[in-house]
């Protein structure tokens, strides 16, 4: 296994590793992969910063919600692109995230329960889709926020075996524990106050690693954007580093 330095380059951007025609950047929570009609105002997208910074074009292996930070891939050719996007759709990619969520979940548990696509009509069957949660450590504020007389957050490692767009929040909002901050799937209130009482508005999720296979000769990668790395990630930095309660041997895992 290589285990891949972190490094930044000054720009925009930040590229965790590169290699041949493939590299892995830093994607900060709020930007988007590309451009896309249904964010007209958006300013920041991976794609085109990344073409000028590195003065070719790039493409998207896979991809990361706006709001979500972490490793995200990418290939410098269109079949450099496909090569590893092959390894995704096989399921043979190792997918780690960190999240915040809203009350305490089990210990350890997997959600097993199809998604249908967004935006398809309701008659479309739904897919398949498998995550596996870990609960990290716990965090209790004896102040009462809607209905709660407290309110309790925990961070949690997702591990999803199906590549469903926005399998993590919508699975965690199916066991009644969604991420703090999410607006789509998460609850107004609690997300308020949080935004509040941590100073900052923005959704709890980051693909912490990636491990898979170098597409040229087999080798195991692991890719990972550390959230204690206060330079790429500050504000998971800063979160860690409030009065968590930790699972026994659990706190290396965030």
């Amino acid at each position: 296994m290589t285990e891949l330095a972190q490094g930044t380059n000054g720009s925009a951007l930040t590229v965790l590793w590169q290699e041949g025609d493939w590299l892995a950047i830093h994607k900060p929570a709020g930007w988007l992969v590309h451009r896309t009609g249904l964010d007209a105002g958006e300013t920041r997208f991976v794609v085109q910063t990344l073409r000028d910074q590195l003065g070719q074009h790039v493409f998207p292996v896979h991809r990361l919600d706006k709001g979500t930070s972490g490793v995200l891939l990418m290939g410098l050719s269109p079949e450099a692109a496909r090569a590893m996007a092959q390894q995704f759709a096989q399921r043979l990619v190792h997918k780690r995230y960190l999240a915040m969520v809203r009350g305490w979940p089990g210990a350890s548990l997997s959600v097993d329960h199809p998604l249908r696509p967004d935006d398809t009509p309701p008659e479309t069957p739904p897919q398949d889709a498998l995550t596996h949660v870990r609960r990290l450590a716990t965090w209790q504020l004896d102040v009462p926020v809607d209905r709660y007389p407290h309110t309790r957050v925990a961070l949690v490692e997702a591990q999803p075996e199906t590549g469903r767009r926005h399998q993590i929040r919508r699975h965690l909002k199916h066991i009644a524990h969604p991420i703090i901050g999410d607006a789509t799937h998460g609850k107004g209130a609690h997300n308020r106050w949080w935004a509040q009482h941590l100073g900052l508005q923005r959704l709890w999720l980051h693909a912490t690693e990636l491990r898979l296979q170098h597409p040229a000769d087999g080798r195991e990668l692991l890719l990972r954007s550390d959230p204690r790395d206060a330079a790429l990630n500050p504000d998971w930095c800063a979160l860690l580093a409030q009065p968590w309660v930790w699972e026994r041997d659990a706190r290396t895992a965030a």
